[in-house]
């Protein structure tokens, strides 16, 4: 499989460069996608990685930068 994905990082870094290119209306003009981070977010809840056990609350890792540079 090309594209194998190994890690939840890898497959954050792919659905981001893949929203960008299949949405780019979602893209502002100062590369920003606000979609894109909305979906990152909801990824992250859903598997359980956007809180800890102890109740402290992860952020995902989000992606800055513009379109061209992914």
């Amino acid at each position: 499989m090309p594209n194998e994905i190994h890690s939840y990082t890898e497959l954050q870094r792919q659905i981001h460069q893949d929203l960008r290119v299949q949405h780019p209306e979602w893209v502002q003009p100062n590369g920003d996608c606000p979609t894109c981070d909305s979906y990152e977010w909801r990824l992250a809840e859903l598997l359980g990685l956007s809180q800890r056990s102890n109740g402290v609350r992860m952020q995902p890792l989000l992606f800055l930068g513009h379109a061209d540079d992914f």
